[in-house]
């Protein structure tokens, strides 16, 4: 388990690659394998953010300066350069019921690039095809948010993955199961759920 001094250490002597990681290790999010468009110092700062939230330590003297870097390579866009990077800043950024200007922009962004399907495409360009583990990494990340959910078209999204599930590859099936849940934890009436299931 990464501590708080852990992190702090990493993120001063800059291995921002090898913070995330370590972060990411065991978790969905290590299925980021090449450099993201935002950088490493992004994902690592948005992953930090998230750890020290689940560990409760929010308040940690490193937080203002993962925010800060975070905030600093959002695109006039709205993202963080590609929609992964995007989803995990803005999760990052919705920690500990964090809200603002920089979130509704990341929404916005996110929403934009929603394909008519309801999923997402691998690349920032909408007439893209889509892409199932890019958008089961969304929903996964965003799924338990309120915000997310008023944002994009969620319910979409899930009927999308039910009329597709079969055809999805292993990886991909086991992110869209845990996407799923999440999804379930912030209202989706389970009802809903069936339905799309059926």
């Amino acid at each position: 388990m990464t501590t708080v001094k852990q992190i702090e250490r990493a993120w001063k002597r800059r291995k921002f690659e090898r913070l995330f990681r370590t972060l990411a290790a065991f978790r969905p999010e290590a299925t980021l394998s090449t450099a993201p468009d935002g950088g490493w110092a992004t994902v690592a700062a948005a992953m930090a953010i998230i750890r020290l939230d689940e560990l409760g330590q929010s308040h940690a003297a490193v937080s203002p300066l993962l925010i800060r870097a975070m905030l600093a390579s959002q695109q006039t866009d709205g993202g963080w350069g590609d929609l992964v990077t995007t989803a995990l800043c803005v999760r990052a950024l919705l920690c500990g019921h964090g809200n603002g200007v920089a979130v509704e922009r990341g929404l916005a962004y996110l929403a934009n690039l929603q394909k008519a399907e309801g999923v997402w495409p691998n690349v920032p360009l909408r007439r893209m095809p889509e892409d199932a583990g890019v958008s089961a990494l969304i929903l996964y990340e965003l799924g338990d948010q309120p915000a997310f959910h008023a944002a994009v078209r969620v319910d979409d999204a899930l009927a999308w993955f039910m009329l597709n599930e079969p055809s999805l590859d292993a990886e991909c099936q086991a992110l869209w199961q845990r996407a799923r849940l999440r999804c379930q934890m912030c209202g989706v009436a389970q009802s809903q759920v069936d339905w799309l299931a059926a």
